[in-house]
């Protein structure tokens, strides 16, 4: 429509009123570009641009246009534009996936042309006449260019599928795989599933869309639309075997029994045969290409038959008359399939096994062929023909079976029709090679039928020579023997069969569902057999652990001990340990080990081996599903953790290894109290010095996990010196790495009293936990957690309250290690750095030298040292463990900015001792240069009350200066207002004082 017609048809509609419906339309396209079934992104691009027009239209919905007749041109245009934009959008919403795809070009096309328009009509806006703001103006003039420019292209896998679909239309004669890639092509670029059932339906409804062409009586889609459906009515999934069998006999009943001679046409004036590929020369004359194409190669210009010059540069396709030849083919072809049968049922041996090679030819050409050679039952035939003597006959019979047998599960069914099929086929498994390697890729490919699953295991013999051939040299037939196999373990039948030849694979799935005396002969198997992850979680699955269970609680002593073998196999896998859990299965084998007689120490250990791999499952629990515990009852866990002292090694680490496993559970500190209130603890230690190496590991791994909870007087209750001797020798001599991080983390529990520290100074612990502490930077977990625990078991040696010990520690290098832990160490690791130098700085302004006041001409001589700029005299690292002379700082500011408590506040505590006392005007200044106040200011809206209170703190005496209430008061005002709102009592009031300094509140604020 023109645009004086546009307007025309809308003049008589207010411009308000229209405005509200272009804006009311693009909402609504916006809205269901999201619904579109094709070509989401472009339909995005153009709601995006849609979006970007909505403000504009309300601005101009502000204006008087009525004198701006360019202005009421665009309205118009827009109108139209957005409305045909909705109805595309709707359209493509609501049509058949196929139909979209097809004609995604010409969607594209109008979306560009709506877009293109919209900017075109944006471009004739009066901007300079009307009164907007130059924002919204260049908003207007960028949205227009850019609409202008639009471009949207259809995608590679679209234009393959179009190329696809114009080829087989204009070549014809496609065969049926052709149809069935190009189905597949275009599911895949629907997104639909490749189900047969779904690609029909989705067929079927495409095919409905042609009625709706003819309605709209557009012959030229129609047309488009037929060609294609009759292109992929070819498809496996979109035409039943029935449908297919009709059409080819009505065809096949209409030609006649006699095969047609060529025309002349056909034939290549060249080479006098018939063409496969014709070509049109610029003499009107038709060639075989590769013909013609040798003739000009050879410097012939002129044309063969008329002798007329040549432009060698046209060599046209003949496609009607290349669709003649292959018409002319099919129709011969079909023919001379039907017509074989009866020379290959005339037990002529020298006509049969030339009707075969014709046959098999036939099947090589084109897939058509083999559909053909299906449909006239061809496989019963064949069948028959296996019986014969004659090697050659059998052999050529095998191998077209096997063609036509791939083909379609119809095929399959089919042979599966004729009597005594399999019985056929089965004896050629032990025959000679040739024949052995297509009998068992036949039976493969036959076993993927459900009705011939049964039938192939019962044959006799059958699957002892599949077994038998599942190992054999030739890697082919070896690997479609195992492929079979596992085809054929569906049934029970042949699950016993595979059995009975040594192939016990799913013979120990049916475990759980056997007869008893079968579950007893099962269970013995399993308990010797090397089974991986994945056979472990299909057994366990399959229903395996009932029966097991069931053995251990009323078999024998050896039968308890193969399923308590095959259970502890299972419980490996920790999903399957999860599983037995709930299952039950814990409470059997609890009540197993502890009434078991010492005398049977195999099973024991076998058992406490399943409770501990069990227990390692329960870290392996999914956060969102109800907790799995192991062990609830006191009394068990007492009397289990007791049998420690009662049995060997084997036994004592698996105990061991179980309750530390427990720790880790969501029923930790329930296990963790039990176990502390109990026995464990003074065993604990006693075992910390065991002369098997793994218990000892065990044992120091599970102290170290419940001094974590222990309190300080119960630690002192049961660690001495000779205890920390031990560990210290454990941490300097053991090659376990887990063994030595528990060690340091014993240590670093240990409480910070007098005693505890001067035992560890005395056994040297000083420089052996520092030596830990030399690269934060460590890739591997367990390395990382040994220097955590080393940097944590170091904090006590930088206690304030005792300068020596300080001074032994800062003599030996450790003040830049913990500094290097804040730059490159863990979250863990930077915490306890920080917590060491913040207890290190604390005793800074004592050990500071002191510089005396120079008199006369020496006090223009400049010190022979620099002076701190926080504790005004001489320091140094070693000396008065100066944060400033470390290099501390820019660390410690840069580790507030941590989302993790325990660093932040740490590294705040350190900094703070920077501006303690008569510090704070120098301390100050340093953490200015640092920018160090702005992160305290912004703990004044953290989440955490111990933050906002010490930033709170410090902040009231930084303030009380005026440079840095100048700098930094404007920033605080708004979080220090809220703390007085919502905050606790004390920081209210101290946030009030701040306010004060800061002159918003009073002195005489009642928040005071």
């Amino acid at each position: 429509m023109a645009i004086p017609d546009i307007i025309t048809s809308a003049s008589c509609i207010p411009y308000s009123e229209l405005l509200s419906q272009i804006v009311e339309s693009i909402i609504e396209v916006v809205v269901a570009a999201n619904d579109v079934l094709v070509k989401k992104q472009s339909f995005a691009e153009l709601a995006d641009y849609l979006k970007r027009i909505h403000p504009l239209l309300k601005e101009l919905s502000k204006k008087d246009f009525s004198h701006f007749e360019s202005l009421n041109k665009v309205i118009h245009i827009l109108s139209q534009e957005v409305k045909s934009a909705k109805q595309l959008t709707s359209d493509c919403s609501k049509r058949n996936k196929v139909y979209l795809l097809i004609n995604c070009r010409k969607i594209l096309i109008r979306l560009e042309n709506i877009t293109k328009s919209i900017g075109r009509a944006l471009d004739l806006l009066p901007l300079t006449s009307l009164d907007l703001s130059s924002a919204i103006s260049e908003e207007i003039i960028n949205l227009s260019e850019n609409m202008q420019r639009a471009k949207f292209k259809v995608a590679v896998e679209e234009e393959r599928i179009y190329e696809k679909i114009d080829s087989g239309i204009q070549e014809g004669g496609v065969d049926r795989s052709y149809a069935n890639n190009l189905l597949l092509l275009i599911a895949e670029a629907l997104g639909i599933s490749t189900e047969s059932s779904e690609l029909k339906r989705e067929f079927d409804e495409f095919k409905v869309e042609i009625d709706n062409a003819r309605l709209r009586k557009d012959q030229a889609e129609e047309i488009q639309m037929e060609q294609l459906i009759a292109l992929l009515e070819q498809a496996d999934a979109v035409s039943s075997p029935k449908e297919k069998e009709i059409k080819y006999f009505t065809k096949r009943k209409s030609l006649g029994s006699q095969p047609l001679e060529p025309l002349t046409s056909f034939y290549c004036p060249i080479t006098k045969e018939v063409m496969v590929d014709p070509v049109e020369t610029s003499s009107a004359q038709t060639f075989e290409r590769s013909a013609i194409e040798r003739w000009i190669a050879e410097g012939k210009n002129t044309c063969p038959l008329t002798m007329l010059n040549l432009d060698t540069s046209i060599l046209r396709p003949n496609k009607t008359l290349r669709q003649s030849i292959e018409e002319w083919k099919d129709r011969n072809s079909m023919i001379t399939i039907a017509s074989m049968k009866s020379k290959i049922m005339s037990g002529d041996e020298e006509e049969i096994i030339d009707c075969l090679e014709k046959l098999k030819d036939l099947c090589d050409q084109r897939d058509l062929h083999r559909e053909w050679m299906i449909m006239e039952n061809y496989m019963d035939i064949l069948i028959q023909l296996l019986s014969e003597k004659n090697r050659e006959i059998k052999n050529r019979s095998l191998v077209i079976l096997l063609i036509l047998a791939k083909e379609s599960g119809d095929s399959k069914e089919r042979i599966a029709k004729v009597p005594n099929a399999i019985e056929y086929i089965v004896p050629l498994l032990g025959r000679r090679p040739d024949d052995r390697r297509l009998a068992v890729e036949l039976l493969l490919e036959l076993s993927k039928c459900d009705l011939l699953q049964d039938c192939i295991g019962k044959v006799q013999g059958c699957i002892l020579l599949l077994v038998t051939m599942s190992s054999s040299d030739d890697s082919q037939a070896a690997r479609d023997a195992h492929d079979l196999l596992e085809n054929l373990s569906v049934s029970d039948n042949n699950v016993i069969q595979m059995a009975k030849a040594n192939y016990f694979k799913h013979f120990l799935q049916r475990l759980s569902t056997g007869p008893e005396d079968v579950k007893r002969r099962m269970a013995a198997a399993l308990a010797e057999l090397e089974l991986t992850d994945h056979n472990k979680s299909s057994l366990l699955e399959g229903g395996v652990l009932g029966p097991l269970l069931d053995l251990v609680s009323h078999g024998d002593v050896q039968m308890r001990q193969m399923a308590v073998k095959s259970l502890m196999n299972l419980s490996t896998v920790p999903s399957n340990g999860l599983q037995m859990i709930k299952d039950g299965a814990v409470r059997p084998l609890v009540d197993l080990l502890l009434r078991s007689s010492a005398s049977f120490s195999n099973l024991r250990e076998q058992v406490a081996a399943t409770i501990m791999h069990l227990a390692t499952s329960t870290a392996f629990q999914d956060p969102s599903e109800m907790p799995v515990t192991l062990l609830d009852a006191e009394q068990d866990i007492v009397m289990m953790f007791s049998l420690i002292n009662l049995s060997g090694p084997n036994v004592q680490k698996n105990i061991l290894q179980t309750f530390y496993e427990m720790c880790q559970s969501s029923s930790a500190a329930d296990i963790k109290n039990k176990l502390i209130q109990g026995p464990a603890l003074p065993m604990l230690v006693q075992l910390c010095e065991h002369c098997n190496l793994t218990v000892r590991a065990n044992a120091v791994k599970l102290l170290c996990c419940l001094l974590d909870d222990c309190d300080e007087l119960t630690i002192m209750e049961h660690i001495v010196q000779k205890n920390i001797e031990a560990l210290l020798a454990i941490i300097q001599t053991s090659k376990d790495e887990e063994e030595i991080s528990s060690a340091l983390g014993i240590i670093s529990n240990l409480p910070e009293t007098l005693h505890f520290t001067e035992w560890l100074l005395d056994a040297g612990a000083l420089r052996v936990i520092s030596s830990f502490l030399e690269n934060g930077r460590q890739i591997y977990p367990i390395r990382a957690r040994i220097t955590e625990n080393a940097a944590g078991a170091l904090c006590r040696f930088a206690a304030p309250t005792n300068l020596e010990w300080q001074k032994k520690a800062a003599e030996i290098g450790t003040i830049p290690m913990l500094v290097q832990l804040l730059g490159c160490g863990t979250l863990l690791m930077k915490k306890h750095a920080a917590t060491s130098l913040a207890r290190f700085s604390q005793s800074s302004p004592l050990l500071t030298r002191q510089v005396s006041r120079r008199k006369g001409l020496f006090c223009f001589v400049a010190p022979p040292e620099s002076i701190c700029p926080v504790h005004g005299g001489i320091c140094s690292v070693e000396s008065s463990f100066c944060l400033i002379e470390a290099d501390a700082v820019p660390y410690l500011v840069r580790i507030l900015n941590e989302s993790d408590l325990g660093a932040s506040e740490a590294s705040l505590d350190a900094l703070l001792t920077l501006i303690e006392a008569e510090r704070l005007q120098s301390g100050s200044k340093v953490l200015a240069d640092e920018n160090a106040i702005p992160q305290m200011i912004r703990f004044l809206s953290s989440p955490f009350p111990s933050l906002q209170e010490k930033s709170l703190s410090a902040l009231e005496r930084i303030f009380r200066l005026p440079e840095f209430k100048l700098k930094y008061g404007s920033s605080a005002q708004m979080p220090l207002i809220d703390l007085t709102q919502r905050g606790s009592s004390s920081m209210k009031s101290l946030s009030a004082r701040i306010l004060a300094h800061l002159h918003l509140l009073h002195d005489q604020s009642s928040f005071f």
